[in-house]
């Protein structure tokens, strides 16, 4: 099995395999706002069960007129003992008053009695099903919400352990599983029910030496039930993780397609999906073999009842122990029987299916954001003051890559360097910070940890004075406007992209926020111009150009701390010196941190922080870094005789 694989079914591999009805109870609160239209559909199954036990029983009364019986089904039909009417008697009564052996009048009434309950069963088994299947559709409808508003919640630790194409897959293939449960799982369980019921009172009452027979082979169908349930079970299971798996590598190839193309990888990464299609593929094949054994087992056990009813049957009509419509009617009952318990195997599955799908559910709907308002408390309107307090910050995930098991199990994770290491730094409201460094020094971690994408020790990080921990996190991150390094943009209108975050923005203050990011000039050539779609994470935009709108949708916002991790990183120099005399106004009224490997870029900064190896080596304004003659002088020397040699 592959390492994503492992992933999704490594946490119960080292538990014991939960019940399915364990997993099956979280849906209970998600049924409840509709119980009241559940106990409707079970209603009309109830009556549809009911009313399909007189169609065999009109039947029968039919074969003994045609017989010329002077009594319809007399084990059903006759009085008991000092003349006492029975249930069954009553029930029939209506066809007993107008009965009479071989009659024309007799057998079109009968006729018309049987399309009549016929009609009706149809009409009571609509409204069920459009019921009950209707309310799995508004459950699924809650249930999806409620997937979406837990992922969005989570932290980014969440998404390092766990890769978007599972996600995606227990978000819609699992989901299916379980509406299958809540629609066809409860109805036909419900109709097994009922039909067993039913079938089996009136095949006592007609004989219930005979009805004994029939059951013997019943404890065989559960028993038989039992094993395959389990086996479809684990296999199901296995089935969902590979599905996953599946996903997540056409996710990650659909999206890197670009790279795939530049570096030649088309045949390695199909050979490389092919080897995890046909571990899919084998895993449906072992599933097909149980279910294909499953059925032929439960009909062969079937079987024996009906040869017991034909056998012992015909006995007792020749014995004249049972007319002959009632043995028509016994056997059309134990057909009736047949289905349920055929169903029986198939709402098996189904429950199985829906619980393993379940399980994978609930370890996105049970997941716990590690970053909460725990601490949070009812604060003033955020200034802009920060304050690092010997902060030192060691991610909690493991860097073993693609988030496999490893990182599901901390204790057994192993230790992390610290990203961080001993950072004291006070960034007064309203000032411009400017940190530089080389890669992998810490500079994202530290904007991250402002706007509390990870969590910072207790007592480490500051903003107003009060721990970063005790402002509310609707309030913190809207008081943050951040432009990551990776420039994301959704599949929607540029108009749309720019607003993000922002409700009913103006179509003035959009064109200002362009302007200030100096994309304003590139969307009034596009035919569309603001309307214009971008494609799939931007595909349509350059990368400086989605680096300009990402940083427009920053300004609109009017944050209290501008971030700008490395927003400049696309574009130009020229570019980026518009985009900057644009941003001084902007950068006047808020506190803003500006991250960048270019000199140009920080050089107006009120202070420059200067990190390597997670440590702040230098700290001053451009002048006083440029006297002290270490690593920035270096690196502004570099930048200077990279311009004049790029001018020559």
């Amino acid at each position: 099995m592959s390492a994503a694989a492992q992933t999704v079914t490594g946490v119960n591999a080292k538990q014991q395999k939960p019940k399915a009805w364990r997993e099956l109870r979280r849906l209970v609160p998600y049924i409840g706002p509709y119980k009241g239209s559940t106990s409707f559909g079970l209603l009309m199954l109830l009556i549809m069960g009911l009313i399909g036990a007189f169609p065999p029983l009109i039947i029968g009364s039919i074969m003994d007129c045609l017989k010329g019986s002077p009594q319809p089904m007399p084990n059903l039909t006759e009085a008991g003992p000092a003349g006492a009417v029975g249930f069954w008697h009553t029930v029939l009564k209506p066809i007993l008053v107008f009965y009479a052996p071989s009659s024309r009048h007799t057998l079109a009434m009968l006729c018309l009695l049987l399309v009549g309950f016929v009609v009706l069963k149809g009409i009571f088994s609509f409204w069920s099903r459009w019921v009950l299947i209707g309310i799995s559709r508004d459950i699924e409808y809650d249930i999806r919400n409620d997937l979406l508003a837990r992922l969005v919640k989570m932290d980014p630790e969440f998404y390092v352990r766990n890769r978007t194409g599972e996600l995606m897959s227990r978000c819609t293939n699992d989901l299916s599983a379980v509406r299958m449960v809540l629609g066809p799982g409860i109805m036909y369980s419900a109709t097994t029910l009922v039909g067993m019921a039913v079938a089996i009172a009136v095949m006592v009452k007609i004989s219930p030496v005979l009805t004994l027979e029939v059951l013997i082979p019943v404890p065989f169908v559960f028993i038989t039930v039992r094993y395959f349930g389990t086996v479809i079970h684990d296999l199901q299971a296995k089935i969902q993780a590979m599905l996953a798996t599946l996903s997540a590598k056409a996710q990650e190839n659909l999206a890197g397609v670009r790279v795939v193309r530049a570096y030649g990888q088309e045949q390695a990464e199909m050979r490389s999906f092919d080897e995890s299609n046909r571990e899919y593929v084998g895993q449906n094949i072992r599933m097909i073999r149980a279910w294909s054994l499953f059925f032929p087992a439960l009909q062969m056990i079937i079987g024996f009842s009906i040869l017991f009813v034909l056998w012992e049957g015909s006995r007792m009509v020749v014995q004249d122990r049972m007319s002959l419509g009632a043995l028509i009617a016994f056997y059309t009952f134990v057909g009736q029987l047949v289905f349920p318990m055929i169903a029986l195997g198939f709402v098996t599955n189904i429950f199985q299916r829906g619980a393993a799908s379940m399980g994978r559910l609930n370890y996105i709907l049970d997941a716990a954001p590690v970053i909460s308002d725990a601490d949070a408390q009812k604060t003033d309107r955020i200034r802009g003051e920060i304050e690092f307090r010997n902060l030192t910050f060691t991610y909690p995930t493991t860097r073993s890559g693609k988030g496999t098991q490893a990182a599901n199990n901390r204790e057994n994770a192993p230790t992390n360097e610290p990203v961080l290491r001993n950072i004291s730094l006070q960034i007064p409201a309203g000032s411009t910070v400017a940190i530089v460094g080389p890669t992998g020094s810490g500079k994202t971690t530290l904007a991250g940890l402002i706007a509390r994408l990870w969590e910072a020790p207790p007592d480490s990080l500051f903003i107003d004075g009060k721990s970063i921990r005790q402002w509310p996190l609707d309030e913190l991150r809207r008081a943050i406007g951040f432009v990551p390094q990776d420039a994301f943009l959704f599949s929607d209108t540029l108009r749309e992209n720019i607003s993000f975050g922002v409700d009913d923005a103006s179509m003035d203050a959009i064109e200002d926020a362009s302007h200030v990011a100096n994309i304003a000039g590139d969307i009034s050539d596009f035919p569309g111009r603001y309307e214009t779609i971008v494609g799939e994470r931007g595909i349509t935009l350059s990368g400086g150009q989605k680096q300009r709108t990402t940083l427009a949708r920053a300004v609109i916002r009017d944050p209290r701390i501008l971030i700008l991790d490395d927003a400049f990183s696309s574009v130009d120099t020229d570019t980026e010196e518009k985009i900057l005399q644009g941003l001084e106004d902007v950068f006047k009224q808020r506190t803003t941190i500006l991250i960048s490997h270019r000199c140009s870029t920080v050089r107006d900064a009120d202070q420059i922080v200067v990190l390597r190896d997670g440590e702040i080596i230098e700290k001053g304004t451009h002048e006083e870094l440029i006297g002290l003659g270490g690593y920035y002088a270096e690196l502004y020397q570099k930048q200077l005789l990279e311009e004049e040699l790029a001018r020559e």
